[in-house]
Parts: C-alpha cells; structure tokens; sequence
C-alpha cells in the first residue's frame, strides 16, 4: 500500500495537533467517501487509541511500534506500513521525523 498522491479530495483545512505539537495531521475524504488523514510525527514516544482499524503507511522516516497487548517493539520505515485493530492502542515512538498516512477502516 505505497500512495504517493490523491486526487479529487476534500481536504479538512484545520489541523490536527495531538501531544503539544508532537503530532500534526490533516483529515481528507476520498470522492468515494472514504476518510485519511495524512501527517507528521517528531521524535518522541506516544500513545494513540484507534475507534476504527487502521493502517499507517509511512513515507519518511523511522519509528518503532508496540501494539496493545504486545510487549514486542517493531521497527518501520519509509515505504513500510502497520495495521492496528479498531478499539484498541498503540505505542509509536519516533526515531527521526515520520511522514504518514493513515487509512481508517483499512
């Protein structure tokens, strides 16, 4: 799942900013409906909670993952994806800058 551009979008010009500025997105929804949101995340160690599943596809940089549950770390780069199952969390913690985006119900 490597995406590069998106056409016909309706973008959500308000950004996102969770955890003081660590992490900034911008939701968009697809001509079929369907939502993303694609953004950055600085070097730091998060916690994010999911209502829907999701797949992050990063475009730059380097983080590791740690899925509720797990106590195993595992290490993703540019053109490397993860899923995370709806009605759970997980732990990112972001070795260099970390470009994404997000597909929900993915």
């Amino acid at each position: 799942m490597s995406t590069e551009t998106f056409e016909n979008v309706t973008l959500d010009p308000k950004a996102n900013i969770y955890f003081d500025g660590a992490c900034v997105s911008h939701s968009f929804t697809l001509a079929d409906g369907t939502r993303k949101s694609a953004g950055v995340i600085l070097p730091a160690t998060l916690t994010f909670s999911t209502a829907a599943p999701e797949v992050m596809e990063l475009n730059a940089g380097t983080c590791r993952v740690r899925l509720a549950g797990s106590q195993e770390w595992t290490e993703y780069a540019a053109g490397q994806s993860f899923s995370i199952p709806g009605d759970s969390s997980f732990d990112i913690e972001v070795i260099e800058p970390v470009s994404y985006v997000c597909h929900y119900g993915a």
